[in-house]
């Protein structure tokens, strides 16, 4: 590795985007000195890709770990603008009378979610993280080599030039710390220039995104509807607007992102049918291939100091909303597990083998339940037969009138049931800061 003077850290992440960036302000009460490296530049009108117009749904544990960080008190201090409500969930078939309905009141909660528009939490994330004095950004930045061993991390980085100092030359960087955290997406390159095999198959299937403007109000609706196609998913967004995820075939992409805005709508509106009347607008249509990423165990057994997070860790289908809820377990399982480390030891060691094959194994069970339940929901309901169309069909009507299987199904959407397994502190409401010695100071101490 090339010598520079290095820069030593407890924590580097890489990847500044929503998952890197939640997690370095998940971490910032610690007194621990922690670096962010994104490639893309922060800039106040067209940030990085992580933090574009695209909306994610929130489970209720998500909006928790949120709420227990101090972010959700920054999104609510915008009056509203750029999350909504998730009070009821409507779930349907096209072509099929079968329909599944559920709601907060039911399960005692304010909201069974919440939408968000990425583009406003991560302008919100990117002020917490400049105003922390321990958090420091490398952006834009992009890693030459990266290290690792039983002893610690090195990278070697190169800092782009800055547009108000143009002559001056590229700026070299060395950095060490005890843990890496990886968490620059499902085609990390760092993941892979360490040697992680990752497995990758396509769905043939991509996500078209848009928002839209309907005559009816959404009333706080969020709406699931798998066709012949895929599933298609109209979530409430502020100021009366929906957020559309439709998953087409291949196939179907090229035509469909070619129609013109009318053509659209009319399409759409043949496949959502007149819940909330007719669309009267569609915005800006982007698109995203879907991908099933799985990480291959064994290869990272055999890491040192190296931790998954996000989309880095899994890629699942977005069916039923899960990828970036999943993500946010992953950190607050990870915090706590540091949390606890910092606490134990006053020299401490936060990429230690036994934390980090605690926070793996940990993350496993809701991993591999997530992906089985999305692949699931996706083979049952992409398959046209006539038989498989009524056994989903009497499953919804069924769904909907056995509480006990409602209530179980809700819980998992809010991403508080049994089949994710453990579930940490931050996601059921719970501080992890009580668990630390307090200094005195802006902050609190490990050990």
């Amino acid at each position: 590795m090339t010598k520079h003077s290095i820069e030593n850290f407890d924590i580097v992440i890489v990847g500044g985007g929503m998952a890197g960036a939640t997690m370095a302000l998940a971490l910032a009460p610690l007194d621990l000195k922690i670096a962010v490296i994104e490639v893309h530049p922060y800039q106040e009108k067209q940030s990085q890709p992580s933090f574009d117009d695209r909306c994610l749904a929130l489970a209720w544990s998500s909006k928790e770990i949120y709420r227990v960080m101090g972010i959700w008190e920054q999104l609510e201090q915008r009056d509203g603008d750029g999350f909504e409500a998730i009070k009821q969930i409507h779930i349907s078939d096209r072509g099929h009378i079968g329909v599944t309905r559920l709601d907060h009141r039911k399960e005692g909660v304010s909201a069974l979610g919440y939408v968000v528009e990425s583009r406003v939490v991560g302008e919100v994330l990117i002020e917490q993280m400049r105003q922390k004095s321990n958090i420091q950004i490398f952006c834009p930045a992009t890693i030459k080599q990266v290290e690792t061993d039983a002893e610690e991390v090195r990278i070697n980085l190169t800092l782009a030039k800055r547009k108000e100092s143009a002559a001056k030359k590229i700026q070299q960087k060395s950095l060490s710390a005890q843990l890496l955290i990886i968490a620059d997406g499902v085609n990390s390159v760092t993941r892979e220039s360490l040697g992680i095999k990752s497995s990758q198959s396509a769905y043939a299937q991509t996500a078209v995104i848009a928002n839209i403007e309907t005559e009816i109000q959404h009333n706080n609706i969020a709406y699931e509807r798998f066709t012949d196609s895929g599933p298609l998913a109209v979530l409430p967004l502020s100021r009366k607007r929906c957020s559309l995820v439709w998953t087409v075939r291949d196939d179907q992409l090229g035509r469909l992102m070619s129609l013109n805005d009318g053509d659209f709508i009319d399409e759409l509106q043949q496949r959502f049918g007149y819940r909330l009347g007719q669309i009267t607008k569609a915005g800006c249509r982007s698109s995203y291939p879907l991908v099933l990423m799985k990480i291959e165990n064994k290869t990272l057994e055999h890491q040192n100091r190296v931790a998954l997070i996000g989309n880095a860790a899994h890629g699942v289908h977005p069916v039923a909303g899960q990828g970036f809820n999943l993500g946010m377990r992953d950190i607050s399982a990870l915090a706590e597990l540091i949390v606890k480390e910092c606490r134990q030891h006053k020299n401490y060691d936060t990429g230690n083998k036994e934390l980090l094959s605690s926070y793996w194994h940990w993350r496993q069970a809701d991993i591999q339940q997530v992906t089985k339940i999305t692949n699931g929901l996706i083979k049952l309901f992409s398959n046209q037969s006539t038989p498989l169309a009524v056994l989903r069909n009497s499953g919804l009507l069924m769904t909907d009138i056995m509480p006990a299987l409602k209530h179980s199904i809700a819980q998992e959407a809010m991403g508080r049931g049994m089949l994710q397994g453990k579930l940490s502190k931050m996601a059921v409401g719970q501080s992890l800061y009580s668990l630390i010695t307090k200094t005195g100071k802006a902050g609190y101490s490990c050990g």
